[in-house]
C-alpha cells in the first residue's frame, strides 16, 4: 500500500515492476499499480499472459480466539480465461470451485507457521487470477505472492520470504518447472513445494509410484527455485524501497501472563503428568480438563467464579503437559500411548460390511475408523468440472465426509469444509495412479470415506480403505495402497528430534510435523506436508521415507489379510457396463438420424448408450443380459450384411405389385422382390404368400451400399 495517499497525489508515485528469470522462466513482480488502499499487494504475471494479483489486508482482530485468524481465498475469474461460465441461470462466479479451495489451502499451509504464536490481529490474503493462458496452472504462485505482499505490508511479524514451486518429471528424473496443464497428465511425478532459504515447509504431490531416490531429488530442485524465488523477493522489496517508504505495522498478539503460567507450572507434579499417558483419545481430554480444574483450585480460585482466569490457566496447563511428554520423548523415546517412534497402531481391515453397495469395507487404525463405500456408474455418471479453464469430466472422485460425532462433539452439519475437500483430494491423488484404464474397466468410479471415528490420520485412512473398497468392488487396481501419517518432536536449542510413526491426535496437537504418504510396494502414489516449525532439512525427509515405507509395508499386509486381491466379480447389484471400439466414420451410424436408432435402442433393451468422439461406444444396462443384448444389437449392426448370407426376418411392410420389407434386426432391413418370394407361379396378390409379423428366411441377394439397399430372396424350407 502506498502510505497516506491523495486522489490529487496518485500521479507522483509510480508502480515498481522487475523482471525475474526463475529456471528458464521469465516472470515479473509489480507493485504500486493495483488495489492501492490494501495493505500490501502485487501482481505476478509472466510471458504467457498469466497475470495474479495477491493483496493483504490487516485488523485489530476480534481478541484472543485461540488460534491465528489467517485467512486465506484463491479466486477463480471466468473472464480471466475469456470464458463466460457459470449455468443458464447464474453467470457470477459463485462457490468456489474444489481447485480454487485448494489452492487457498495450498497458500495458507505455508505462510501461517511464519507468524509467531500468538497473533490475534485479522490477516486477510485474497489471491485473484485476473488473466490466464489456459496452458499453465499459475495458483502455485499464490505462495510467493503472499510472502510478496506480506512484505511489502511492512509486518514485521512475519518471517518470511516463503516461495511456492510446481514442478514436474519423467521417471528418468527429467524436471521441468512450472509445467504446462497438459504436460501435469502425463507426468510421472508431479509436485508443488513450499518453502524459505534454509528449509522446505510443505509438500503436495502425486505420483506413478515414484521411489525414495527421485523424490529427494525433485525436493532438492524444487528447492533451489525456492532459494532463487525468495532472492527476487528481497532484491523486489529492495527496489521498491528506494522510491516508496514501506509501511511499519505490528500485529496485536495476545499478552502472555507470565507470572500466572509460572505459578501453574509450580503447582504442577511429574505424577499429574504420569497420569495422562496411555489413555483413550476421551480418557485423554476428560484427565486433562480435570488436571485444570485441580490447577485452578490448588491456584486459590473457585471454577465456578466467572473472574477465574480459567482459559489462561488452562493454556498454562496444557503448555507444560507439551513441554514435559515432547522432553520424555526425546529423553526416553516412550510416546504417549507407550508405542516406540517406529511403531504404528494396531490395524485391521474388514471388506463387505454393507450388502446392497458395490464395495464397501472398514479400515480401523487403532480407534480411528474409515467406512469407505464404493459405487460404479456409467460415462453419464462423470463428474463435469467447470471452472476457468476449460470444462471437462471427472472419471474417479474421492468424498470424505468427518461428521462431528467421530470425535465426539455435537456441532451442527454446516456443509462440506475446505478440509473434507482436501482429503478427498489427497485420497484421489493417492489412487488414481493405480486405476485400471477406461478402455479395461469402463466404469466410473465414487468412492465416500464415512469418518466414523478419529483419533488422528483419517485422511491416510480413508486411503486404506479406499483400496479395500475398490478390491471388494471387483476395481482390478493394479497395485494396493495404504498410507500413513509421520510426526516428528524437535528441540530447537539442542537441534535433538524423533520421527513419530502414525501419529495420533494428541501427537499431532503437541508435535512438529505432519507428514502424510501414501505409497504401494513399488514407490510413493501421493505425498503431503506441513510444518508447524520454520521447515525440514533434506537429510530428515530422508529418514522419513525411509520409516513410512517399511511402516506402509506392514500396514498393507494386516489391512489386507481377508483379502488380498481384487474379487474377479463384480457385486450383483453394480450395473452391466460394456464397451466396444467402432470407427469414427460409424459413429454417426449408431446415432441414426436425429439420434433414433440409439434411441430405439436404449429403448428396446434398457440400456443407456455413450459414444465417445473417439468411438468408444459404453452400454450400461440394469443387468448383464440386457447390456450384452444391446451390445450384440450394436455389433451386429456395424457388421453389416454380405451377398450370400442367410438370415431370420420379419415382415414389417407390403408394398403392392412390388415386394415386402424384411426388418432384418441390428437396423437393418431389405426387400424381398415380388419374384423372389420363392414360388413357381407368377404372383399378383403378395398377401398370399407374406403378410406382416410373418418370420421368414431370407439369403442376401443385392447389397447396394451407395444407395443403401439390400435385396433378398426368400428361402422355403423343404
Amino acid at each position: 500500500m502506498i502510505p497516506h495517499l491523495s486522489d490529487r497525489d496518485r500521479h507522483t508515485l509510480a508502480s515498481v515492476k522487475k523482471t525475474y528469470t526463475i529456471a528458464g522462466k521469465t516472470i515479473a513482480f509489480e507493485s504500486g499499480k493495483l488495489a492501492l488502499l490494501a495493505n500490501g499487494s502485487v501482481v505476478i504475471s509472466d510471458e504467457d499472459g498469466d497475470y495474479l494479483l495477491t493483496t493483504v489486508g490487516v485488523a485489530e482482530g476480534r481478541g484472543d480466539i485461540g488460534y491465528f485468524p489467517l485467512q486465506v481465498e484463491f479466486q477463480e475469474k471466468y473472464y480471466a480465461s475469456g470464458k463466460i461460465g457459470g449455468n443458464r441461470f447464474m453467470k457470477r462466479e459463485w462457490r468456489p470451485s474444489d481447485t480454487a479451495i485448494l489452492n487457498s489451502r495450498l497458500i495458507d499451509r505455508p505462510i501461517r507457521p511464519m507468524f509467531p504464536k500468538g497473533v490475534i490481529a485479522d490477516v486477510q490474503i485474497i489471491s485473484t487470477i485476473l488473466s490466464s493462458s489456459g496452458t499453465s496452472d499459475f495458483g502455485f504462485f499464490g505462495i510467493t505472492g503472499a510472502s510478496l505482499a506480506l512484505q511489502l505490508a511492512g509486518i514485521h511479524e512475519f518471517e518470511g520470504p516463503v516461495a511456492g514451486v510446481r514442478i514436474i518429471s519423467d521417471e528418468g528424473g527429467n524436471f521441468i518447472f512450472d509445467p504446462s496443464i497438459e504436460a501435469i497428465k502425463n507426468a510421472h511425478l508431479d509436485l508443488t513445494v513450499a518453502g524459505t532459504e534454509d528449509a522446505i515447509t510443505m509438500v503436495e504431490s502425486q505420483g506413478s509410484e515414484v521411489d525414495n531416490g527421485l523424490m529427494l531429488k525433485a525436493f532438492e530442485y524444487a528447492h533451489a527455485i525456492i532459494r532463487e524465488l525468495c532472492a527476487a523477493q528481497r532484491d523486489f522489496v529492495a527496489s521498491y524501497q528506494r522510491t516508496h517508504a514501506l509501511p511499519s505495522l505490528t500485529l496485536a498478539k495476545k499478552q502472555p501472563n507470565n507470572e500466572l503460567e509460572d505459578r501453574v507450572y509450580a503447582s504442577m507434579t511429574d505424577t499429574d503428568i504420569e497420569k495422562l499417558y496411555c489413555l483413550g483419545k476421551t480418557d485423554f481430554h476428560e484427565a486433562l480438563h480435570a488436571l485444570e480444574h485441580d490447577v485452578v483450585t490448588r491456584l486459590g480460585y473457585s471454577v465456578e467464579d466467572e473472574e477465574t482466569p480459567k482459559k489462561d490457566i488452562a493454556d498454562a496447563v496444557y503448555s507444560r503437559v507439551k513441554k514435559v511428554m515432547r522432553a520424555k520423548i526425546l529423553a526416553t523415546r516412550e510416546r504417549l500411548d507407550g508405542r516406540q517412534p517406529h511403531e504404528y497402531r494396531h490395524v485391521r481391515g474388514e471388506f463387505g460390511l454393507l450388502p446392497r453397495t458395490h464395495g464397501s469395507a472398514l479400515f480401523e487404525r487403532g480407534i480411528t475408523q474409515a467406512l469407505t463405500i464404493t459405487t460404479l456408474g456409467g460415462p453419464g455418471d462423470a463428474q463435469l468440472i467447470d471452472d476457468m479453464y476449460e470444462e471437462e469430466t471427472k472419471r474417479y472422485i474421492h468424498h470424505y465426509n468427518f461428521p462431528p460425532y467421530s470425535v465426539g462433539e455435537v456441532k451442527p452439519l454446516r456443509g462440506v469444509g475446505r478440509r473434507e475437500i482436501g482429503h478427498g483430494r489427497l485420497a484421489e491423488k493417492a489412487l488414481e495412479p493405480v486405476l485400471p484404464s477406461l478402455e479395461s474397466f469402463p466404469y466410473f468410479i465414487r468412492v465416500v470415506s464415512e469418518i466414523t471415528t478419529c483419533n488422528g490420520s483419517s485422511s491416510m485412512a480413508s486411503v486404506c480403505g479406499s483400496s479395500m473398497s475398490l478390491m471388494d468392488a471387483g476395481v482390478p487396481i493394479r497395485a494396493i495402497v495404504s498410507g500413513v501419517a509421520m510426526g516428528m518432536v524437535f528441540d530447537e536449542e539442542t537441534r535433538r528430534y524423533e520421527i513419530l510413526t502414525d501419529i495420533q491426535a494428541q501427537e499431532d496437537f503437541l508435535g512438529d510435523m505432519d507428514f502424510k504418504i501414501a505409497r504401494t510396494q513399488r514407490g510413493i502414489t501421493a505425498l503431503q506436508m506441513d510444518c508447524k516449525i520454520k521447515g525440514l532439512p533434506l537429510s530428515v525427509l530422508s529418514e522419513i521415507f525411509a520409516r513410512a515405507t517399511d511402516a506402509t509395508d506392514g500396514i498393507r499386509a494386516d489391512m489386507t489379510r481377508g483379502l488380498s486381491a481384487p474379487r474377479e466379480a463384480l457385486s450383483p447389484y453394480a450395473p452391466s457396463i460394456l464397451s466396444h471400439q467402432i470407427l469414427v466414420e460409424q459413429i454417426r451410424e449408431v446415432i441414426g438420424k436425429g439420434g433414433e436408432t440409439v434411441q430405439k435402442i436404449e429403448r428396446d433393451y434398457g440400456v443407456d448408450v455413450h459414444i465417445t468422439d473417439e468411438g468408444l461406444v459404453t452400454v450400461t444396462g440394469r443387468t448383464q443380459e440386457s447390456g450384452q443384448a444391446a451390445m450384440d444389437h450394436i455389433r451386429a449392426m456395424l457388421r453389416g450384411v454380405e451377398v450370400g448370407d442367410v438370415l431370420d426376418g420379419v415382415i414389417i411392410r407390403i408394398i403392392d405389385g412390388t415386394g415386402a420389407i424384411v426388418d432384418l434386426g441390428s437396423g437393418k432391413s431389405g426387400m424381398i422382390h415380388i419374384s423372389k418370394l420363392g414360388v413357381a407361379e407368377r404372383v399378383t396378390d403378395i398377401t398370399k404368400y407374406v403378410n406382416p409379423g410373418d418370420t421368414v428366411r431370407v439369403r442376401v441377394a443385392v447389397v447396394d451400399k451407395e444407395k443403401n439397399r439390400i435385396g433378398l430372396e426368400r428361402i422355403i424350407e423343404g
